[in-house]
């Protein structure tokens, strides 16, 4: 692709970096902020660099947050007692919009990946078995997408729990093998939680 402007090359090579973005598709998007006025870029590239200077992670479930207590761990009508642990706050979003979940979340950063050099070190697996040693929750809710990955972290953290009294479940199949939970549709994701099996059971499928 040949640029007559160093400047826009530039501007098309940094905006294709994003995920799904290829250079086409980056050449329309700056191409279209070109053409707007002054104040609007100002008010994204402001937008972005607060996003990156400010954004904080709830220090109980590592969810991206304002504050140092995300609303949902703030809230004192949350079963404190039930933990869904998920990849990243897609999950927690797509989950929070069933209405079917009222208890808190476990936010893991990620899964095991030996392909991508993700190891158990690299995400918040040592937060989530701490607080389970404190003794305050009752159930493990694992809700990671039903890929290798996910089903091997989930095994990780299922062993790292060997020796407590906890209660593991994992969501329904009710998600197709592979896919991922932010785009499975509201009903089957609320049901998949309220039908959730004990984790063991899912080893002998």
């Amino acid at each position: 692709m040949e640029f007559s402007s160093k400047l826009l090359e530039n501007a098309v090579y940094e905006v294709s970096q994003l995920p799904g973005i290829g250079k086409r598709t980056a050449l329309r998007l700056v191409l279209h902020l070109l053409k707007q006025p002054n104040e609007q870029t100002t008010r994204l590239t402001s937008a972005l660099v607060n996003l990156k200077s400010n954004i904080k992670f709830c220090k109980n479930c590592h969810n991206i947050s304002d504050v140092i207590l995300c609303e949902i761990c703030a809230n004192p009508k949350r079963d404190q007692t039930t933990v869904c642990v998920v990849e990243d706050i897609r999950d927690v979003m797509a989950i929070e919009n069933t209405d079917q979940f009222k208890g808190l979340y476990h936010v893991l950063g990620g899964k095991i990946s030996p392909m991508e050099g993700v190891g158990p070190q690299d995400l918040t697996i040592a937060s989530l078995i701490g607080k389970v040693k404190q003794g305050e929750i009752k159930e493990l809710i694992f809700a990671l997408s039903s890929t290798m990955e996910g089903d091997t972290t989930n095994f990780y953290i299922f062993k790292q729990l060997e020796g407590t009294e906890i209660k593991t479940s994992t969501i329904a199949r009710g998600i197709a093998i592979g896919d991922e939970l932010e785009y499975a549709d509201e009903v089957t994701l609320g049901r998949s939680i309220l039908n959730r099996i004990p984790f063991e059971n899912s080893l002998k499928a």
